[in-house]
């Protein structure tokens, strides 16, 4: 007898009505098991994509990716790129309605951070332990949450799929970089390349976090960055102070006021035109926010402070989630070393960040930012400018209907509607996504904030890859639901 082609077997299975939410949960819960077996085998290679020592291992990263995708019926690659490659797979859906239902697209990275420092990990980085924690068992490992375990939640909610239907229901397309944790340099030019076989309708990145354990939640809100570095040029060699004192304009002196100008008594941003396109938050999301009992002194008391800080009126959800802020990183110039040496320096540098929200125009803040500081030089300076970076917040509209799909589906799983919550990092690559492939992103992620992201002895709760990938599976059935 022979075995049926995997176009066959699709077929058979798509001929039969889409499982349920509580049959995909039950056959994810069948295969959790050999679920986390693939985890670990994936944590066990050392993609460290910033270390040259790597390059072998990041690439065979990229290739074991691709195999468990491609055993999945996707046609797969690691696709070259000018630095790490580019996991991109793509399933056209099963059944004759695939095709008009919603293209999904997931993003997600392969890469990590280096495991240093070695000394203060519990176990080896990339020798993955399952241990036993305060809320059940944990892997333990470089790249568990960030982002290898999210990654997998969505390829074994694949898995789910394929076993039930033969494939997932609507069109699916990965793209699984391998540099983000090392500035993401191939990203956009790779998606500049690749955009037709990128084309969908919406983009699933699982990178963030829930609430808590028990409360799943969407990121709504993606704040973003302009980051920018100035140096103040005065006299055109360091000075002698007792010589030059109070006859020159002294760089750091110069510098250090202008950026002490930048907020206001009421620790508002005082550049001009910096608050155009800030809104208010919507009554609705205020009011959940107020209801989550967000603690300052819990938020605070591990950084050992006790009460919040920054702009008036506003409390530290909103200043952290939805408010743009101003931040000096770094300031330096003149003698730094030990003891005394009397100089004026010649120049002096700072760093300075912008955290942008809802529709402020990157480049217009720049360019805002440069003209404060270039309208309060004296005469015999002057400034120049660096740009480490700009890209767009994000907000999703709490009226998608992708979000009130992949609500539905988070609600099946967890028996509880999901947090719509913000976040104050940026992700620069979901700002290209919507730049140069035009579509919007959810971002539903299943960490927590004890995970130990980027330092040693990084873990995910099985509880949440678990969950992660039983959401996934009901999430991608509830798109499915939908129309293009």
């Amino acid at each position: 007898m022979s075995t049926p082609s995997p176009a066959s077997s699709a077929s058979t299975h798509a001929s039969s009505a889409s499982p349920s939410a509580a049959q995909l949960v039950a056959e994810v819960d069948r295969g959790f098991d050999a679920s986390t077996a693939r985890l670990v085998d994936f944590l066990r290679i050392p993609s460290v994509s910033t270390d040259p020592a790597y390059d072998g291992e990041t690439r065979r990263c990229a290739e074991w990716l691709v195999g468990e995708l491609r055993g999945l019926g996707f046609e797969a690659e690691a696709a070259k790129t000018i630095g790490h490659p580019m996991v991109v797979a793509h399933h056209p859906g099963v059944g004759a309605d695939a095709a008009k239902r919603p293209r999904i697209l997931y993003y997600g990275h392969y890469d990590v951070q280096p495991a240093d420092p070695l000394e203060l990990w519990t176990s080896p980085p990339f020798e993955p332990a399952i241990v036993e924690g305060p809320r059940g068992k944990r892997v333990v490992a470089r790249g568990a949450v960030d982002d290898k375990g999210q990654v997998m939640g969505i390829v074994e909610a694949l898995r789910a799929w394929k076993a039930l239907a033969g494939g997932p229901p609507c069109p699916v397309t990965l793209m699984i970089e391998g540099e983000e944790e090392s500035g993401s340099k191939s990203l956009e030019p790779f998606m500049h390349a690749a955009k037709d076989r990128l084309a969908a309708d919406v983009c699933v990145v699982s990178d963030t976090g829930m609430w808590d354990i028990a409360t799943p939640a969407i990121t709504t809100r993606l704040r973003g960055l302009v980051y920018m570095e100035v140096t103040v040029h005065g006299p055109s060699r360091d000075l002698h102070s007792g010589m030059y004192g109070g006859a020159v304009p002294n760089p750091i002196n110069v510098l250090a006021r202008i950026l002490s100008e930048l907020h206001d008594v009421d620790r508002r941003i005082t550049i001009p035109g910096f608050y155009d396109g800030v809104g208010e938050l919507p009554p609705t999301t205020r009011a959940q926010w107020e209801s989550l009992g967000f603690s300052d002194s819990e938020f605070l008391g591990d950084i050992g402070l006790q009460d919040g800080f920054g702009e008036k009126g506003r409390s530290t959800l909103e200043r952290t989630w939805s408010r743009p802020t101003c931040d000096v990183n770094g300031i330096f110039g003149g003698y730094t070393g030990k003891g005394a040496k009397t100089v004026i320096a010649a120049h002096a540098t700072a760093k300075v960040s912008f955290r942008l929200v809802s529709r402020q125009d990157p480049a217009k803040i720049a360019a805002a930012f440069e003209e404060f500081v270039r309208s309060r030089l004296p005469a015999g300076c002057r400034a120049e400018f660096e740009s480490h970076g700009a890209n767009a917040a994000i907000e999703v509209s709490e009226s998608s209907r992708y979000l009130v799909a992949a609500d539905a589906g988070l609600k099946a799983v967890f028996g509880k509607a999901p947090l719509l919550i913000g976040t104050g990092g940026s992700i620069p690559a979901v700002g290209a996504i919507q730049r140069i492939l035009g579509m919007d992103s959810l971002l539903v992620g299943f960490g927590l904030d004890d995970d130990c992201v980027h330092s040693p002895n990084e873990k995910f709760e099985l509880a949440c890859y678990q969950n992660a990938i039983r959401s996934h599976a009901a999430m991608l059935g509830e798109f499915a639901r939908l129309s293009r």
